[in-house]
């Protein structure tokens, strides 16, 4: 496991930061991903040996994706990841946000930390417009971590995207950078405390549809 190593990050926070993961964090990945198969199933996809490894790494490159560690400042242990796909810019300055929470890190708060992170990030440093989720209404740990971020509710897309060998239905959710402003402006609310205990704090990559 990588020592921890702020002066990496893209953003720090109070218990976690944001990195890009690097080739170096294989094993870890891998090995986190094989002990979160329960925790992941039916939600997503993650990388669980070598060879899909290697292929996430290749996809996290491309100029159209980031991909994001959320790291432990403690430890630097991988509690989860966020990964911003089908990044478009010019008029659209859009992306769509998947992650994942890893095992034993799950349902501590490390993920509604991230988000906060993750967004800042969206909004202040690759300055994009407007962020979309999309979710299986099932997924109720997952609903409610973009609740609490601030996420809208605009749409339900019924058979939208193939996981685990099945079509499945999923919400949208979005925020533009107006949304998160307007939420920076409001004085704080009380700590939520942790994430609901549930395997279920997932969001599906979403596809752009053309026309």
């Amino acid at each position: 496991m990588p020592k921890p190593d702020p002066g990496k990050a893209l953003e720090v926070g109070e218990r976690v930061y944001l990195r890009e993961p690097t080739n170096r964090d294989k094993a870890e990945i891998v090995a986190r991903n094989a002990a979160s198969r329960a925790l992941h199933r039916g939600w997503v996809t993650p990388p669980t040996d070598a060879h899909t490894f290697a292929e996430w790494m290749v996809r996290c490159r491309q100029p159209n994706v980031q991909c994001f560690l959320v790291c432990r400042l403690e430890d630097g242990a991988i509690a989860g990841i966020y990964t911003l796909s089908q990044i478009v810019r010019r008029l659209f300055q859009s992306a769509y946000l998947g992650y994942y929470a890893e095992q034993p890190y799950a349902g501590q708060g490390y993920m509604t930390e991230g988000m906060q992170l993750l967004l800042r990030h969206t909004f202040i440093t690759m300055k994009l417009h407007r962020v979309e989720a999309n979710i299986q209404p099932e997924n109720v740990a997952s609903i409610a971590l973009v609740k609490r971020a601030g996420f809208r509710l605009e749409g339900f897309s019924p058979r939208y995207l193939k996981i685990s060998g099945r079509w499945r239905d999923h919400q949208r959710w979005a925020m533009t950078i107006d949304d998160w402003q307007r939420l920076r402006r409001r004085p704080p609310a009380p700590s939520p405390g942790r994430e609901p205990r549930s395997p279920r704090a997932f969001s599906s990559p979403g596809t752009r549809r053309s026309g």
